[in-house]
C-alpha cells in the first residue's frame, strides 16, 4: 500500500501542465490550496471528474 505523499514522491514525472487545472473541487479553489500533497491529489481529482464528464484532456491541461 501506498499513500498520497509517497504516490506522487516517487512519481516517475508529473505533467508540467498540470498547475493549469484551475477550478473547485469539494469547494476549495484548487489554485489557493497551499499543502503540495493535498493540491497535486486536487489536480489528480478534477482530471478524473472533467474525463468522465467527457471533457478532452487537452482543454482541462488547457493546451
Amino acid at each position: 500500500k501506498t499513500d498520497f505523499e509517497t504516490f506522487f514522491a516517487e512519481a516517475p514525472a508529473l505533467h508540467p501542465s498540470r498547475s493549469l487545472i484551475k477550478g473547485m473541487i469539494c469547494g476549495v479553489r484548487i489554485e489557493d490550496i497551499e499543502e503540495t500533497t493535498m493540491r497535486e491529489m486536487r489536480y489528480l481529482d478534477k482530471l478524473v471528474d472533467e474525463l468522465a464528464k467527457g471533457r478532452p484532456m487537452a482543454k482541462i491541461l488547457r493546451q
